[in-house]
């Protein structure tokens, strides 16, 4: 018989909704990201308006076959991954995959905490997916790469192999050094204030 499907990060999860809810619903877990940008190449197409190229991660081929036989059989599919952006985006993946399957019957719920009345609310109150929080997201994974790509490299070469460079540490590092320069060519000058009170 058909039944709702709730989709969820953590595997863990499974067992505490199905303890509450019984079997009025099929639960699966996505194990975190199932999509990413490619390890061995920039993954963004600069000239295009910074288009991220999303492939699979491997190792997820199973759990996205998984999930889409779940949902074939889906009476509603109810994406549940973290409340933040990162889950915004696995739910964005998840429901691209599963578009190809069940067009419209595909919701975004958060569920706040794991208790009995806070599953059943956000059931009660579907939404569509926050295209603003995944693109928050998509944005931030973006500027990682770019910077991680083109700043890390400098650093193999002029500090140490296996080091990262981050998209906020390089820019704040930058920010400082620019100040340290300007303190460091600064030329001191002797000045003199004058204040004279004056009757017209």
């Amino acid at each position: 018989m058909s039944k709702p499907l709730i989709v969820v990060e953590s595997p863990t999860k499974i067992r505490t909704i199905k303890q509450y809810l019984g079997n009025k619903y099929n639960v699966a877990a996505t194990v975190g990201h199932i999509k990413d940008l490619p390890s061995k190449e920039m993954g963004i197409d600069v000239e295009s308006g910074f288009k991220p190229k999303y492939i699979n991660i491997p190792g997820k081929q199973k759990v996205i076959k998984a999930l889409k036989q779940e949902a074939g059989n889906a009476t509603d599919i109810y994406l549940a991954p973290d409340p933040d952006r990162e889950g915004e985006a696995i739910a964005w993946h998840i429901s691209n995959e599963l578009k190809q399957i069940s067009k419209e019957n595909i919701y975004r719920v958060l569920i706040n905490e794991f208790t009995p009345h806070s599953i059943s609310k956000a059931l009660k109150n579907p939404f569509r997916i926050n295209e603003d929080k995944f693109n928050a997201q998509q944005a931030r994974r973006i500027l990682d790469r770019l910077v991680g790509y083109k700043i890390s490299p400098l650093l193999w070469k002029k500090v140490n192999r296996g080091l990262s460079a981050g998209r906020v540490q390089s820019v704040a590092l930058r920010l400082i050094c620019e100040r340290e320069k300007e303190i460091t060519s600064f030329v001191s000058e002797e000045y003199w204030s004058i204040l004279a009170n004056l009757e017209g």
